[in-house]
């Protein structure tokens, strides 16, 4: 605002308050229409859990290709992310947003009206599909859209407590659906919220043209690390059904995909990922530590659901209606107090006490007995859990992507969610194997179903809990602020 006097012949101010800061305008509603394609993609990761046994019993798939409605949805997802992040930078990032959210939509409608297996599965592929090109950019056109580091605080909790309520709110969705009409409007739900979010994407999302293909279309390296990715989680969700010998040639092929990238990466003079991106401690070590994180929540939301489910014998709706506490918490707190927590005690500590939290959480499941109840057993320590990721996860978001240039912003918004996945694939597959392997065991040594069930949990828990205090671990030594360091 000007502090000079203003003449009689001035015009007067504009009476529409939102055209005094259209800036400030364009970009909160920016932020919504980002949240509302985000949330589609997550609510799908969640909402088919609860809907898995209608949708066996509706179209007559057996135990192992029930797997594969899941894997069809994780396994593009997961292998594209990183290269639609880039094809954001180069293209324009709001183009990539509004053609995923095209694609899913329509996947989402072609899941919705399968009438048969393979018809279901190559409609979750294409889900993925358009689900890693929506979300891979929504980091990096986050960051652009918030340059001062106080609203960016703002603007990643409120996009990380949808993000985190999405996961928990598609199992109840889930249940909810699936048991007052079918499991069809599980994927139907899309087409209207779809509809919605990309005709407000064009509307409100300001145009981004992009470097241009020719700055940087590296196609065989593209082809090389998202053949590594795709293979990496296709032997992750799939471990637990495959041969040990196949799983070890697998992620051997995965591996050496991923040196002939990185390799190429190091000699092109246009390499689709720059290497100097891992140069940035903060950037490196916290997507290690997301990979330890989620694969302790994805592990609870799962195992969680099925000790719900198979101990403590409750149906698909009243699951769903259990994990609502999870969302509001989260929901509530980082938007509430997650960004001035941050503003006043600094990411390192905030993430610390958050992960602090989750460890406590998880440590606490770990005990749930067969005879246990809800109230007592469930929400303490979902509770715990909710408090600690909606302290932990806008802190650690907001270290990933503080030293991304703006040129590498849609990059790092797509490594940022490939270990997302990464790490929620690795945790459902490691510790529903445990859950199934130790039940499995001591059923052969005479126990009964359902304490036998109890106690494969209480294992899952234990080792989720460990995964988690590994994840604090390595966030108090690596992300430990350089100050701090010196210091010492």
């Amino acid at each position: 605002m000007s502090t000079t006097a203003e003449t009689p012949t001035q015009p007067p101010p504009p009476r529409n308050r939102h055209r005094t800061h259209p800036r400030s305008y364009s970009r909160w509603s920016a932020l919504a229409v980002l949240c509302a394609g985000a949330l589609m993609t997550i609510l799908d990761g969640n909402i088919v859990t609860v809907a898995m046994p209608a949708i066996q019993s509706d179209l007559g798939f057996s135990g192992p290709e029930l797997a594969w409605v899941v894997n069809a949805y994780l396994i593009p997802f997961g292998g594209l992310l990183l290269l639609a992040g880039r094809l954001g930078d180069l293209v324009g990032r709001k183009r990539m947003f509004a053609t995923g959210l095209a694609v899913f939509t329509a996947a989402s409608v072609l899941c919705g009206a399968a009438t048969g297996r393979a018809t279901l599965i190559a409609a979750r592929a294409l889900q993925g599909v358009g689900g890693a090109m929506t979300t891979a950019v929504v980091l990096g056109m986050l960051v652009a859209l918030f340059p001062d580091p106080r609203e960016q605080v703002r603007a990643i909790a409120v996009f990380s407590a949808v993000g985190a309520a999405g996961g928990a709110l598609g199992t109840f969705l889930g249940g909810a659906l699936t048991q007052a009409l079918n499991w069809h409007w599980i994927f139907l739900i899309n087409l209207p919220i779809g509809l919605v979010a990309l005709l407000a994407a064009v509307r409100a999302l300001a145009p981004e043209p992009g470097t241009g293909l020719r700055g940087g279309a590296d196609f065989p390296g593209a082809v090389l690390v998202t053949g590594a990715l795709t293979l990496t989680v296709y032997v992750i969700v799939g471990a637990g059904g495959r041969a040990p010998t196949a799983t070890l040639l697998l992620s051997a092929l995965a591996l050496v995909l991923l040196v002939a990238f990185t390799l190429r990466q190091a000699r092109t003079a246009r390499p689709l990922l720059r290497l100097r991106l891992f140069g940035s401690r903060l950037l490196s070590g916290a997507n290690a530590v997301q990979v330890l994180m989620i694969a302790t929540m994805y592990g609870f939301q799962f195992i969680g659901a099925l000790y719900l489910q198979r101990v403590l014998g409750y149906d698909e709706l009243t699951t769903g209606t259990a994990f609502l506490p999870a969302p509001v918490t989260i929901g509530v707190l980082m938007l509430g107090l997650s960004a001035r927590t941050v503003g006043r005690f600094g990411p390192y500590r905030v993430l610390l006490a958050g992960l602090a939290l989750v460890v406590a959480g998880t440590a606490l499941l770990s005990r749930a007995p067969v005879d246990g109840s809800y109230a007592g057993d469930v929400l303490p320590p979902m509770l715990l859990l909710s408090v600690g990721f909606a302290a932990a996860m806008p802190a650690l978001t907001g270290l990933a992507m503080s030293e991304a240039r703006p040129e590498d912003a849609g990059l790092a918004s797509g490594l940022f969610n490939t270990t997302q996945v990464v790490g929620g694939s690795l945790g459902l597959a490691v510790l529903s194997t445990l859950a199934a392997g130790h039940t499995a065991g001591l059923v052969e040594q005479g126990a009964q179903l359902v304490p036998a069930t109890a106690e494969g949990y209480r294992l899952a828990f234990r080792v989720a809990a460990l995964i988690a205090a590994g994840a604090l671990t390595l966030a108090a030594t690596v992300l430990r602020p350089r100050a701090a360091r010196a210091a010492d």
